[in-house]
């Protein structure tokens, strides 16, 4: 992938200048060194890179080099990326570990440093990044940004630790990413005036236009899991410089199909101006995080890609620096060997490690929403069975279970609504924030099984039933492979399935099952230390 001078016709895109014509690129030695507009018998489209204004590479299951390898295919060069996932399993040790591992390809990686590591006191996580840790990471050239400030109550009541870290990151120069969902009127506003610049969690329009009015920027979200691009995508007709566009997580099955690419034609789908959707993936990210990534000016970066036309977007190449990364679907990148890092201590469980004895017939469980990382809280009557409460498949009633994966100890136990399965469980190491074992059943026997597979190998999402069982092994750090991306996404895809093949009608399983020890999130979740009411920020009780 050694660059050279050398030239490509198009139709250009121009963000800066908020036109389209037609003319040449020439580049030389990575960089645009001359736009010339003219008549051209070329048809496509020459514009800038995509960017993800935020994502947890984590959540893709692969490491940074291999995340790079399926995204360019799909037009994206460069990402926001918060390691918050990786921190709460190895610390700064993790952070380090991905901006390592994502120098060693031709990708654009822009690391924040996380600003909520354990995310709450709630839980048990591998690591801990306080003030003074956080000023480790701020100090850095390769870090862009505080991540993500989901202690949004720390914010309005003026915690210590959380006003020093908001006052690193103006020390440092650098813009602090927000994390409130449903926050208005004067908590978004003394939010805000806390120096919080941006906002993907919001669910209303309402919300939206109140935290833009109060001075943030909005990250339109549609990953995997939680999805508000319909929701929201009315921001464009007014607000067009307050939007960037993001995935947040996106699994590995779904990267492999698609990225920003395809959030691009939804909005020009809806009728949204193509030249406007496009600056919102590339000039307002590059403009509000002070990224170095080209915008097809002169003397910038050669980040650009060819698509067929600005409706489908699909890509024909990808170029960073000036080499091809992409083609045609196909990733130009090598993959790269890398030693797993994991933090893993943990031991088989039992079934009456997960027996709830009934104390009372009537039992609070959360229900679980399609495309929301929110929950509700709903009182259902227990099904009991000689005096223990189990899963009551008819009525949804499923047992969940959340267990400590650093230290030895007793798993929390509590139930869920929502998930549908008629037989077996399923297990994962991939538990936002802390990413401790969380898995779900029909019954006990498969419950145990499903986790005592994922203890095995130290990391991975497991489903089993009586008659089969799949392991999906993530070895670093129990959230991600570091084998070949493209294989990960199809082994993703098969136990994606047999969950499915469980009774699920969930769009992504695995995926909301990891969002339901999200605490910070309400209204009802699920920690290893037991059950949580995300609204009081209390534990509260399962009868």
């Amino acid at each position: 992938m050694k660059t050279s001078s050398f030239a490509i016709n198009g139709n250009i895109v121009d963000v800066v200048k908020q036109r389209i014509y037609s003319g040449t690129v020439e580049i030389e030695n990575g960089k645009i060194k001359n736009i010339i507009e003219k008549p051209v018998t070329e048809t496509h489209y020459i514009l800038p890179g995509f960017i993800d204004a935020h994502v947890h590479i984590e959540s893709s299951m692969l490491i940074p080099s291999e995340f790079a390898r399926l995204a360019v295919t799909h037009g994206t060069v460069a990402t926001a990326s918060d390691p918050h996932e990786i921190a709460n399993v190895l610390g700064i040790d993790g952070v380090k570990f991905m901006i390592e591992n994502g120098k060693k390809v031709p990708f654009k990686f822009y690391f924040g440093a996380p600003s909520c590591v354990p995310a709450t006191p709630f839980e048990s996580s591998g690591a801990s990044l306080g003030v003074s840790e956080t000023e480790e990471l701020l100090k850095m050239d390769d870090i862009y940004y505080l991540a993500e400030m989901m202690n949004f109550p720390g914010v309005l009541f003026n915690n210590e630790d959380v006003i020093s870290k908001l006052a690193l990151a103006k020390k440092y120069n650098k813009p602090v990413d927000g994390h409130a969902p449903g926050l208005k009127g004067d908590d978004a506003r003394k939010y805000t005036e806390a120096g919080i610049t941006t906002d993907h969690e919001c669910f209303t329009m309402e919300e939206a236009i109140d935290k833009i009015n109060f001075g943030m920027k909005i990250l339109i979200r549609e990953g995997s899991a939680a999805k508000n691009f319909e929701d929201l995508i009315g921001l464009m007709k007014n607000y067009s410089d307050k939007i960037m566009f993001c995935s947040d997580d996106k699994h590995p099955d779904e990267l492999a199909k698609n990225h920003m690419n395809a959030i691009a034609a939804r909005a020009v789908a809806k009728g949204y101006d193509a030249l406007s959707v496009i600056t919102a993936l590339t000039l307002n990210p590059v403009k509000h995080y002070k990224l170095d990534v080209g915008l097809l000016q002169k003397n910038d970066d050669a980040d650009f890609i060819l698509v067929n036309d600005l409706k489908e977007f699909n890509v024909k190449s990808t170029y960073i620096k000036g080499n091809k990364v992409a083609e045609n679907g196909t990733t130009l990148i090598k993959g790269i060997d890398e030693k797993p890092v994991n933090y893993f201590n943990c031991s088989a469980i039992s079934k009456n490690d997960i027996r709830v004895d009934a104390k009372s017939d009537k039992i609070k469980v959360i229900e679980a929403i399609e495309g929301q990382l929110i929950t509700k809280c709903i009182e259902v009557k227990a099904n009991i069975v000689n005096n223990e409460i189990k899963s009551d498949i008819k009525n949804d009633i499923l047992k969940l279970v959340v267990m400590n994966r650093y230290q030895p100890s007793k798993p929390a136990v509590a139930f869920i609504k929502g998930f549908g399965f008629k037989d077996g469980a399923i297990a994962s190491t991939v538990a936002h924030d802390s990413h401790n074992i969380i898995a779900i059943g029909t019954n006990d026997d498969d419950l145990v099984n499903a986790i005592n597979l994922v203890i095995k190998n130290k990391g991975g999402i497991s489903a089993v039933n009586k008659n089969w069982e799949h392991i999906l092994p993530l070895p670093v750090a129990g959230l991600m492979s570091d084998k070949d991306g493209f294989e990960i996404a199809k082994m993703y895809e098969l136990i994606d399935n047999k969950a499915k093949e469980l009774g699920t009608q969930l769009k992504s399983p695995f995926m909301t099952l990891s969002f339901m020890a999200l605490l910070v999130i309400p209204e009802l979740k699920l920690s290893d230390k037991g059950l949580f009411n995300g609204t009081k920020f209390s534990f509260t009780e399962l009868f």
